[in-house]
């Protein structure tokens, strides 16, 4: 018995079972592979949710300011999901139970006249910090204080002295003031356009002195470039 010829102006029909591969055609859904969740590309919202989660956790001492600043930084800068998550992965979650807060910094006025002052803050700082030297120096480590709110304010001094604060990398530094007879300098890694990150702001007055603010790289170069180097010599760990 012969096959039908097919209509003119109207198109063949196949079977299945008459395709010449004998298959039938691929579904394209699943040509590709499913994409991991950890691949998909983070948004504003979950980047600004991470950044909140770093606030609540320097607020509960989990954090230093260096790593807030560090952290921060890297949450503005995320692509997937998957690297806030990593930004994390060592933090509670929103919905765990809140620790006690970081210890206050209670000590908030620093001073040395005709002397010296070097003052490393690990506590918790949510007031504005001063600082003053009279023929002295006065050196100020923020990098392991607790900055609940990611924002320092101090009243920095120096007659014929100097004062310096040394600051996380990457951080904003807002200076004001003047100086007569002597310098107000910024020495800090220029933070990345964009989102604000952690700020610390200094009103400075330098008479016959310098006020300084300057980063990790550059309070102690030679020590960052030996650190680099070891870490370069040792290369990727297996």
């Amino acid at each position: 018995m012969s096959q039908p010829s097919p209509q003119p102006g109207k198109p063949s029909l196949r079977l299945p079972s008459q395709d010449p591969a004998g298959q039938t055609p691929p579904d394209p859904a699943m040509e590709h592979p499913r994409v991991a969740p950890e691949s998909v590309r983070a948004s504003d919202a979950e980047r600004e949710a991470v950044v909140e989660r770093l606030r609540v956790a320097s607020v509960e001492g989990r954090l230093t300011f260096e790593e807030l600043t560090t952290r921060t930084e890297a949450a503005y800068a995320a692509v997937t999901r998957g690297d806030l998550e990593t930004i994390t992965a060592d933090l509670p979650g929103m919905g765990a139970p809140g620790a006690t807060p970081a210890p206050l910094q209670v000590q908030r006025r620093f001073s040395a006249i005709m002397g010296d002052c070097k003052e490393r803050i690990s506590g918790r700082i949510d007031a504005e910090l001063t600082a003053l030297a009279v023929m002295g120096d006065v050196v100020l480590d923020l990098r392991g204080a607790q900055v609940p709110t990611g924002e320092v304010s101090i009243v920095a001094t120096a007659v014929m002295g100097d004062v310096k604060v040394i600051v996380p990398d990457g951080v904003t530094v807002d200076l004001s003031g003047y100086a007569f007879m002597g310098s107000r300098k910024v020495q800090v890694r220029e933070a990345a356009p964009g989102p604000r990150v952690p700020v610390v702001r200094v009103q400075a007055q330098a008479i016959m002195g310098d006020v300084k603010i300057v980063d990790d790289e550059h309070h102690a170069p030679v020590r960052r470039a030996l650190t680099n180097w070891w870490e370069d010599r040792k290369g990727p760990q297996g």
